[in-house]
């Protein structure tokens, strides 16, 4: 089978820790997309976001990595994901690691060439997961009209962050020492943006797990909702493939994040140092006596800012 239009890999994610790594990505149709800019005009902005999410992701395609000395293969789902997960220490403990990924079949207009991606592997005692939307990004999540808007009118460089995270989590990561993760409801077309966002903002990057459902121009007002469990399951995979790490979970409460937290605490008792969830509005009090019930509270800060998650950060000599 061949396509008319050029095909090709984007690698999302390659870490883990020294016994081996997990990779991801998604084959989808190439598309040019210029650098954003900070002076760009909202029409601008909206002309970007329909041209990344007019990108086609190609189900059942063949993806050949390549890692060190060995070769693998794997197929795409029905949104054109990836992953694997592989068993490989590396043989080189002075030299930096990349995999490097070659789309097989179908064939695209052009031959495909093959995309590379930095390995980053982990053996930290602590770690931090955080969430991205109204957790260190502005996004008016609970107000689908204002997190649509901004969504498509805004770019890397115009979005705004939550006022303090940079400070926040460059103690927290004792100045990026420890490994931070992002786990977020956003899809992978936002991929690029995030990553951006934060390099531009100074916020400490890390393996940024996002939501795998493909979004297209006639679904995109569905970004960062729906069914919150992918956040959970993504979660229990940092703690299975870090057996040894103590984690600060970080979210908001305008959406699931102190339950799924919950459940955490629940699941692997021991492991989680605190939780900080930043206050969006009042928390409704069944949701705290629930919480309550299920964990208690010992773990749990609510704030209102980065300032004063800072604050009780230090307080409770957590940096």
């Amino acid at each position: 089978m061949r396509l008319r239009q050029k095909i090709k890999v984007e690698p999302f994610l390659a870490f883990g820790n020294k016994e081996g790594i997990f990779v991801k990505g998604r084959v989808i149709t190439s598309y040019k997309q210029k650098r954003p800019m900070s002076r760009n005009s909202w029409f601008k902005n909206i002309l970007a976001t329909i041209r990344r999410y007019s990108v086609k992701s190609i189900s059942d395609a063949l993806v050949e990595i390549h890692f060190h000395s060995q070769r693998f293969e794997v197929r795409t789902d029905k949104d054109g994901v990836f992953e694997k997960q592989i068993e490989v220490e590396n043989p080189y403990l002075d030299k930096s690691e990349s995999v490097n990924f070659k789309v097989i079949e179908p064939l695209g207009k052009n031959k495909s060439t093959w995309a590379s991606k930095k390995v980053l592997r982990f053996e930290s005692s602590n770690g931090i997961i955080s969430d991205i939307d109204d957790t260190i990004l502005i996004s008016h999540s609970t107000d689908i009209g204002k997190k649509l808007w901004l969504s498509i009118s805004k770019n890397a460089y115009t979005r705004r962050p939550l006022p303090g995270v940079s400070d926040f989590y460059h103690e927290l990561t004792c100045q990026r020492q420890d490994p931070i993760f992002y786990v977020s409801s956003s899809d992978w077309s936002l991929f690029d943006l995030i990553r951006d966002f934060m390099r531009f903002r100074n916020i400490p990057m890390g393996p940024t797990l996002l939501k795998d459902k493909h979004i297209n121009l006639k679904n995109i007002w569905k970004s960062g909702s729906g069914n919150h469990n992918h956040k959970l399951e993504k979660i229990h995979f940092l703690f299975t493939l870090y057996p040894k790490m103590k984690f600060f979970l970080i979210g908001d409460s305008g959406q699931h994040d102190p339950e799924i937290y919950a459940q955490i605490i629940k699941k692997y008792p021991g492991r989680v140092h605190a939780v900080f969830i930043r206050l969006i509005g009042q928390l409704d009090p069944k949701r705290r006596e629930e919480i309550e019930s299920e964990v208690g509270m010992e773990k749990f800060f609510f704030v209102e800012s980065s300032e004063q998650a800072l604050e009780l950060a230090r307080k409770n000599e957590f940096i």
